[in-house]
């Protein structure tokens, strides 16, 4: 678990082995309770919340797509939460909830007043839903609003995007930390890229409100202002760092801010109530595609202050001389200087791509912290340069989301696109980095396939929130003539190489 033990009147919550969460003395380590079989619970956090009176007192957390309420006195389920204690996530996305593979994000959500605020990550697939921002009530657990980040007719930007895409095109979630601003009432939303991460020929438009920072009323999800920091996101440069709040003082006044971090190596200031930006930023022209059918938008948004806290360009000079042999050291430099690389906003392509800071580099989740007394926003910047390269792949008979099979394998496929394909890839071979898929069934066998799938390895994370029927349905796949046939009907495969980023993306 990656998760910060919340601690209230002495008593310690923490999530712990064997999937559950235990109260603790915190004076004397003495076990208070113990609230066991949690597994697939959100592994980086959950929420403490109390009545004014104290007299309700209650722990929130995500569990396999529902979200649950227990008694932080006790450790039972309060069971008037919900529906018999729970609310289904994925009910209310404009899916069929049974198709939907998951909707709980890691983070767990953002209490205020009396509602918890939560996003999502709901899937990179084809058909995955989008990633509605929303709120429910913390004692009945009731929807109290729904912010469709994929518009829908007559909503604000719904032109942004082709006719309905919010029923085919999912992402568009915070899979990262909110932010509140208590005293205003005011959700700041870190959202991130639509589906799919690298290939935007069935989204025309800027897309919003992908990539963008996004200020909701906290109490009506009424929107109050956004920025879009990346127009149709190509590059998976989403938002996942959490907007860090400050004040800055400037020209004699004092500024509250709110400052966001990207992947993209720039950190974006803005007035937190109005959205102006604290600097100018610029539009600037970046490169067109070279993708049959892929419109890039012609332009993208540069800060011109501060500068960029991350690495923005590589080039074959910049291949380290002491960690490699003279013979890999000679092949990066090739491979680098062959490839397409024309700065920040290389379109991904047919050919070798050049993406710095890349979709692991820049800002990542849990990489900020600010310091309001001084002004002061902290970044860990990450530099992971990427080299990415699309793929084509024959449709499936059928079209797009055609059936290849049995229930199960169909199930399957959609499990790999979610869980597997960004590292294994649309064909299942891999690259250097990871391993080929194919054939692993007869060469693994059906049951060390399933311990390896639940469990992960190393580099590898565990899909411990996967049932027994999902587990079986991607070990169908997996083991199917057509797996390495590539995903239904998609016009061009995933971008792979330089180490794609684990857990949701």
């Amino acid at each position: 678990y990656v998760f910060n033990p919340i601690i209230v009147d002495n008593v310690m919550f923490v999530l712990a082995r064997n999937n559950s969460l235990v109260a603790i003395d915190a004076t004397t380590g003495k076990e208070i309770w113990i609230h066991e079989g949690l597994q697939g619970i959100a592994p980086r956090g959950i929420n403490y919340w109390e009545s004014k009176d104290r007299s309700d007192r209650r722990l929130l957390f995500q569990l396999n797509s529902y979200l649950q309420a227990i008694d932080a006195r006790t450790g039972k389920s309060i069971t008037t939460f919900g529906k018999d204690g729970a609310v289904n996530l994925r009910e209310g996305l404009g899916r069929d909830p049974s198709t939907i593979v998951k909707t709980q994000s890691s983070t767990p959500g953002k209490i205020f007043e009396n509602l918890i605020l939560l996003g999502s990550a709901a899937g990179e697939n084809y058909m995955a839903p989008a990633g509605d921002l929303r709120a429910f009530d913390v004692v009945t657990g009731a929807l109290v609003w729904q912010f469709h980040t994929i518009p829908h007719p007559g909503e604000f930007s719904y032109e942004t995007w082709p006719p309905d895409a919010w029923k085919y095109i999912g992402g568009v979630n915070t899979w990262g930390e909110i932010t509140v601003d208590p005293v205003r009432g005011i959700a700041y939303f870190p959202l991130g890229s639509p589906t799919y991460d690298f290939y935007g020929a069935d989204r025309h438009g800027a897309n919003l409100f992908g990539s963008s920072l996004l200020a909701l009323n906290a109490r009506t999800g009424k929107r109050l202002w956004h920025f879009q920091m990346v127009h149709h996101d190509l590059w998976d440069y989403d938002n996942v760092a959490a907007p860090q709040l400050t004040t800055v003082q400037r020209d004699g006044k004092t500024i509250d801010v709110v400052a966001q971090a990207g992947k993209t190596g720039f950190l974006y200031v803005f007035d937190r109530v109005t959205g102006e930006p604290l600097w100018p930023i610029e539009e600037r022209r970046v490169p067109p595609s070279d993708i049959p059918g892929e419109q890039v938008w012609p332009t993208q948004p540069f800060p011109t202050a501060p500068p960029p806290f991350a690495r923005q360009t590589l080039t074959a000079d910049d291949v380290n001389p002491y960690i490699l042999t003279a013979e890999e050291r000679d092949n990066w430099k090739k491979r680098i200087a062959n490839a397409r690389n024309l700065g920040l906003f290389t379109p991904p392509s047919l050919n070798d791509t050049i993406s710095i800071p890349g979709a692991q580099g820049g800002a990542n989740w849990g990489t900020t912290a600010a310091d309001p007394s001084r002004g002061i926003v902290y970044v860990l910047s990450i530099n992971v340069p990427s080299i990415y390269k699309l793929s084509t792949q024959a449709p499936v008979p059928g079209g797009r989301g055609a059936a290849a099979g049995p229930q199960a394998i169909v199930r399957g496929r959609t499990l790999y696109e979610e869980k597997c394909q960004t590292c294994h890839g649309g064909d299942l071979r891999g690259d250097g980095n990871y391993p080929s898929l194919v054939d692993i069934t007869a060469r693994m066998g059906p049951e060390s396939l399933r311990e390896v799938i639940t469990g992960g390895r190393p580099g590898m994370p565990s899909n411990n929130d996967l049932g027994q029927p999902d587990i079986a349905a991607l070990v169908a796949f997996l083991g199917s003539p057509n797996a390495a046939s590539g995903p239904a009907g998609r016009g061009a495969g995933p971008a792979r190489g330089g180490g794609p980023p684990a857990g949701p993306v």
